[in-house]
Order: structure tokens, then C-alpha cells, then sequence
């Protein structure tokens, strides 16, 4: 191991080797992963969202002619709530880890960007629920 010492006020301290130049990169490698990791698990609960989307319309194909009509719609818009509040619990959890992390090599998703996901989805979702009960 190739370390060396400097003396520095009657103690010695070590200056950096490769192998901790190599453990810092590794380190650092890391942290991008988990930032990839991170933005993959946004991208999930939004497609947990966009699929809670979908149930819902699967809903009124299935109870197109149930009576009252009341009844079906209020029955398919609890997935829609249940997809717009994935949609925010997904932006929230995504942005509380980003900003705990440090990007190395890579680019991170911005918040402004997950934000922006996170409301065009909301906001589809709520077009759709409108959609829905004006049917």
C-alpha cells in the first residue's frame, strides 16, 4: 500500500492513496445509483398511477348500465383519488431523496420536472374522473 505520512504538529497524518481515491469513487458511483434508482421508482408509482387510471375507466365499461348511475361513478373515481395521490406521494418521496443525494456522473431528474409529471398526471386523472361522471 503505497501511503504516505506527513508530520503535522508532532503527529502524523496520512495523506490520500489510490485505494481511497478509489473507494471516494466508489462511493460516489453509489450515490448516482441510488439517484437512478430513485427516478426508476418515480417512474413506477406513476405507472401505478396511470394503471389506477385505466381501472377506473374499466369501471364504467363494466357498470355502463348499472342503476343508479351515481353509484358506478362514485366507484370509479376512488381510483382516480387513489392515482392522484400516488402522483404526489411519488413526486414527494422522489424530491425528499434527491435532496439528500449528491450527483456525481450522471443528471438527475430536476424537482421542477417531477413536479410538472406529477400535476399533468393529476390532472388527467381529474379529467378523466370528469369525463367519467359527465357520461
Amino acid at each position: 500500500m503505497a501511503t504516505s505520512r506527513i508530520r503535522q504538529e508532532g503527529c502524523y497524518v496520512c495523506t490520500m492513496t489510490d485505494e481511497t481515491k478509489l473507494a471516494e469513487n466508489r462511493t460516489e458511483w453509489a450515490e448516482d445509483r441510488t439517484i437512478m434508482a430513485n427516478e426508476r421508482t418515480f417512474a413506477s408509482w406513476t405507472g401505478a398511477g396511470m394503471g389506477a387510471i385505466g381501472l377506473a375507466l374499466g369501471f364504467k365499461a363494466i357498470f355502463g348500465d348499472f342503476e343508479p348511475t351515481w353509484v358506478a361513478r362514485l366507484i370509479a373515481l376512488v381510483p382516480l383519488c387513489a392515482a392522484v395521490i400516488l402522483f404526489w406521494a411519488a413526486e414527494r418521496k422522489a424530491t425528499k431523496t434527491l435532496n439528500r443525494l449528491t450527483e456525481h456522473d450522471i443528471k438527475a431528474t430536476g424537482h421542477i420536472t417531477l413536479k410538472l409529471i406529477a400535476a399533468l398526471m393529476s390532472l388527467t386523472a381529474l379529467g378523466t374522473g370528469y369525463i367519467l361522471w359527465m357520461l
